[in-house]
């Protein structure tokens, strides 16, 4: 575990090589948007075919560029995705010190005003250009590398080249001790996951689950006017907890009304419990299940975020969502000879840190866990599980695709212009996918065009997990977008227990346009924090007090918080302040 300004501070720029771009005719720095067409094509119809490959040859719209010194020392750049530029491995095979080819991942710390090329010559080095600066680098040349230094710090981010880019290492990410045996069981012992699920089923069903006070006659407070309030048969005050001070509710919250979060401006919350939504929505037939008496007054808490104040992005864990099959597709789903659905069945060359970039931390505003694991994360039985291999929940970062999105699934994406979506992704959105910059599905929607999605009804058809009777309430979390005189809202909400019924109703009371579940079971799986700032250190706000468990604290008891200062093996979304 380390601090951000700890690294930033005390290992910038070690052993960078800074200087004005060689002037000679063969040292020119070569553009990595440049692209042969016939390439592009190939790589493409590559990335549509069912085949063993590296995630690197995975990527259809990567460029590669190499270079030979004098001396026989091969250097080569690519960019994962050129119009991302975020993500670059860097081959070097250096005959004077091995035979074999070293390649490390290279993230800009800059990627919207910095561009990467590389100067070709009988000097080659990686040019970095930002604001009329040209610098150039040479990270493979000495006697001790910085590459190799980099690589060899056990710093998740290694910054190099005077703080323009950092290396990317592999850590291993922190988890429950609760997630740490669920994992082993899965993968050591057999009928491993039957045994989880029965945990599950006897022991966490409602582990979670509360019920504040309801509180007659309460002062509502100050209300987030734009954003209204929940369509509910009332508006009791109910006694709950938040992690965070909101602004007018001393007294209490008012059900489904909305409150500005005191210090976080464009933040807003919400708590109401399932039983109050109107009738009109409830006694809608045919749409969902009935609500049982224990979810009917269980707690939701709500944060809706004002998109026009904020960035969303998207890192994988260190581990999960994992890359090979899930077990759960029937084997006439899989393609024989494949270790994964895609391909392949790890990153490698390309590193997944669980964590954000040190050079975002001084905007993150909030973090949430993202969804299902990979073994979860397809269908077992039905349509879904026996076409599209099984339809293996889609992911994506910094314009990388880890695995392909699948049309069907919810999808909350972000394309190169900023603008972020939540619907089912379509098979005419592939022409998009060069400009996607984030992307995670996670199954069917719960909310679709403002109604609930027509699998809601159905456990195995909308794979919302549960137990074999199929009627497991549990703690779940799950988000939605929300529009409002043309401005769009992201909502993360967590239930304290529902099944997917009380979650649409829910989602379809506060007016959400699309819903979709993230994960369940326990308040590591469904963490959400906001973040303030003191003393340069990055303090978590959890939105339940459980969640505060998986974060960790420094030696003087300043909180660590998760996904921010220390690797996660689970993946999460971030908000960053615009």
């Amino acid at each position: 575990m380390f601090r951000f300004s700890y690294c930033l501070k005390n290992l910038a720029g070690a052993l960078a090589v800074v200087a004005g771009v060689a002037s000679a005719p063969n040292a020119q720095a070569t553009d990595l948007l440049v692209t042969d067409d016939a390439v592009r094509d190939k790589q493409w119809q590559d990335f549509l075919t069912d085949r063993s490959r590296s995630m690197r040859e995975f990527q259809p719209f990567r460029t590669s560029v190499q270079a030979v010194s004098a001396d026989g020392a091969e250097v080569t750049l690519t960019s994962l995705n050129p119009k991302a530029n975020t993500w670059f491995l860097v081959d070097v095979l250096d005959p004077s010190r091995s035979r074999q080819t070293v390649t490390y991942h290279l993230e800009l710390a800059d990627p919207e005003k910095t561009v990467l090329t590389l100067a070709r010559g009988d000097d080659p080095a990686l040019v970095f250009e930002s604001d009329g600066i040209v610098a150039r680098c040479t990270p493979w040349q000495g006697r001790t590398p910085e590459l190799a230094r980099a690589a060899g710090s056990d710093l998740p981010y290694a910054p190099i080249c005077d703080n323009r880019a950092f290396v990317r290492n592999a850590t291993r990410g922190a988890r429950s001790s609760r997630e740490a045996v669920s994992q082993f069981l899965r993968d050591n012992v057999v009928f491993g996951d039957d045994i989880v699920n029965l945990i599950k089923g006897s022991f966490y069903e409602d582990a979670y689950m509360s019920s504040g006070e309801v509180i007659a006659g309460g002062d509502a407070g100050e209300v987030a006017a734009a954003l209204g309030k929940a369509n509910l048969s009332s508006h009791p005050v109910i006694r709950t907890y938040f992690g965070f001070e909101l602004e007018g509710a001393e007294g209490g919250v008012q059900a489904g009304s909305w409150y500005a979060v005191k210090d976080a401006p464009g933040v807003y919350a919400s708590a109401m419990q399932p039983g109050m939504i109107s009738p009109d929505i409830l006694n809608r037939r045919g749409e969902t299940h009935g609500l049982d008496g224990v979810e009917r007054r269980a707690d939701v808490y709500l944060v809706a975020f004002d998109l026009t104040q904020f960035e969303v992005g998207y890192e994988a864990g260190t581990d999960h969502p994992r890359l090979g099959w899930s077990s759960r597709p029937p084997g006439a789903a899989r393609v024989r000879g494949l270790s994964g659905p895609d391909g392949f069945n790890t990153s490698d060359p390309i590193v997944r840190t669980g964590m954000l970039s040190p050079s975002l931390t001084e905007r993150v505003a909030a973090a949430f866990t993202g969804g299902y694991k990979r073994d979860h994360g397809a269908w077992r039985a039905g349509d879904m599980a026996y076409s599209n291999k099984g339809h293996h929940y889609g992911f994506l970062s910094k314009g990388v695709i880890f695995s392909r999105l699948y049309p069907g699934l919810s999808t909350l994406f972000v394309l190169d212009d900023g603008s972020i979506q939540m619907r089912k992704w379509r098979e005419a959105d592939n022409a998009l996918l060069e400009r996607v910059r984030f992307a995670r599905q996670n199954g069917v929607p719960l909310i679709n065009d403002g109604v609930p999605g027509d699998q809601v009804v159905s456990w195995l058809g909308g794979n919302w997990s549960g137990s074999a009777e199929a009627d497991l309430r549990t703690l779940r979390g799950g988000a939605c977008m929300k529009t409002v005189n043309g401005r769009q809202f992201l909502i993360y909400a967590y239930f304290s227990t529902a099944t997917p019924s009380a979650m649409a109703r829910t989602f379809q009371a506060y007016g959400c346009d699309h819903a979709m579940l993230l994960d369940m079971n326990s308040q590591d799986l469904t963490y959400m924090a906001l973040y303030t700032r003191e003393d340069r250190n990055v303090i978590p706000h959890h939105l339940v007090r459980g969640m505060a468990e998986t974060d960790s604290r420094g030696r003087d008891g300043t909180p660590i918080p998760r996904f921010v200062s220390f690797a996660d093996n689970r993946d999460f979304f971030y908000l960053l302040r615009k």
